[in-house]
């Protein structure tokens, strides 16, 4: 399985109306591209522990976007829903992150990190 995990920190001019654009962008995508197996969108939770003080950066969304395998990942980023997203994305972020990631079940942690 292959993740697709942004964070995101929203420019602080952004309009309601940028905001509400973004989102359903964003919604538009996750209910149309049929290669997404899951998705989960959230906003950051501060628990006032040492990573939350000692981060570089806040971003205050994520998202993670779960396929099965890479050649679904690749459809998602080029079907015409995503690319009005990243269109969209690009213009709403001050700052954002992106990574894929091949994906583990459970304890196999040896697995990930072997040369």
């Amino acid at each position: 399985m292959i993740a697709h995990v942004v964070l995101f920190d929203p420019r602080a001019d952004l309009s309601p109306s940028e905001r509400d654009a973004f989102a359903r962008a964003f919604e538009r995508a996750l209910t149309t591209i049929p290669q997404i197996r899951r998705a989960r969108v959230g906003r950051r939770k501060h628990l006032d522990r040492l990573y939350d003080q000692t981060n570089a950066r806040d971003f205050p969304y994520f998202a993670i976007i779960e396929f099965d395998t890479e050649a679904d990942l690749h459809a998602y980023l080029e079907h015409p829903a995503h690319t009005e997203l990243g269109r969209r994305f690009y213009e709403s972020a001050q700052a954002a992150l992106a990574y894929d990631f091949e994906l583990s079940e459970g304890a196999d942690v040896s697995r990930v990190f072997a040369p």
